[in-house]
């Protein structure tokens, strides 16, 4: 082969390389417009879940209510980029031991993040909508006893 054939190989493998590793980065960086404080309101009150960004690869969110002066925590989430993966971790109070569960990302996109799991017992899948930039939903969907379930949380921002 000649040097310039092998020349231009090179070059054509190394922007191969660099556009990859450039959608690997930008898989994470596409969940951003999660960071803030979201509010469900519910008949029992509002449900909250606030989303910071802890590093170049990770975001962090907890879900939680307000009673009086006291915050009840139900869940603590990472949401990581590894092995060219992004995952959506949740520790949730009371359950599974108090260990996390992970849950691959199906979807990402500008405006939806799709995660699953299907050997989890219930939701087998978690997913976030952008709606515009001060509202989403939320939704728990998966098989819990035999039956086809679906739980869904209209978020408004209340701080970004």
């Amino acid at each position: 082969m000649k040097t310039g054939a092998k020349f231009f190989i090179a070059v054509v493998s190394l922007a191969i390389l660099y556009a990859w590793t450039i959608k690997q980065a930008n898989d994470i960086q596409k969940a951003e417009w999660l960071i803030g404080t979201w509010e469900n309101k519910t008949q029992k009150g509002s449900i909250y879940e606030t989303w910071t960004k802890t590093g170049n690869n990770e975001l962090s969110g907890k879900s939680y209510s307000i009673k009086g002066k006291d915050t009840i925590v139900f869940e603590n989430i990472r949401l990581v980029q590894e092995n060219k993966k992004l995952f959506y971790i949740p520790t949730v109070k009371n359950q599974n031991d108090g260990l996390p569960v992970l849950f691959a990302a199906k979807t990402i996109s500008e405006n939806q993040l799709v995660f699953e799991n299907p050997e989890h017992d219930f939701p087998q899948i978690i997913a976030y909508t952008k709606i515009n930039s001060d509202s989403l939903i939320a939704e728990i969907s998966g098989t819990k006893n035999g039956q086809k379930r679906k739980q869904t949380f209209l978020m408004k921002r209340v701080k970004r």
